[in-house]
Formats: structure tokens, sequence, C-alpha cells
């Protein structure tokens, strides 16, 4: 399982239990959030490490540039769409409300 497939199984058990999607959302508080949340992704039985995070955001942006207005390097830099922690954590956060 890549950690695309581990998030999109974590997101969608955080949809369905309150202490997991409290416990994940907790970590944007820590002093450092991205290993605060690999902890707890390791807790709850999903091996998530930072650089993969990290690797993972960036595979994941490269990706959706290539396929959009040429992928040239003059395609504009979008805020936050290479970073998977952010990403999760909002689509989590959307859940609660």
């Amino acid at each position: 399982m890549d950690v695309y497939e581990k998030l999109e199984e974590l997101q969608e058990k955080a949809l369905h239990d309150d202490k997991i999607r409290n416990s994940l959302l907790a970590t944007k508080e820590e002093k450092d959030p991205i290993v605060a949340f690999c902890s707890k992704c390791q807790e709850f039985g999903y091996e998530i490490y930072p650089m993969e995070l990290i690797n993972a955001g960036e595979e994941f942006y490269a990706t959706m540039r290539r396929s959009t207005n040429g992928g040239g390097e003059n395609s504009p830099k979008l805020s936050g769409e290479d970073d998977m922690y952010e990403l999760f954590m909002a689509a989590i956060q959307e859940m609660h409300k």
C-alpha cells in the first residue's frame, strides 16, 4: 500500500471515528506537526514517515503540473498544493464541520 492509499484509508476512518480525527487534528498544535502526525499514523497502524509524506506531496504536485498548461517551467506554483499533510488536515477538518 502506498502513502496515498494509506492516507485515503486513514481519512475514511477519521470520517467515522471522532477519536482518530481529533488525535490527527491535534498534531497541528505540536512543535513539529508532521513528525507528530506520522507518529499518530503509526499508532493507528499506518507506517507513514515524514520524508515519505513530503515526497508524496512533491510527486503529487509534479504530476499535476505536468498535466496542466503543458507542464512547462512557467506553470504557476499553487500555494499548499504540494503539502499532503495540509491537504489531509483540510479534508478531515472539513468533515468535522
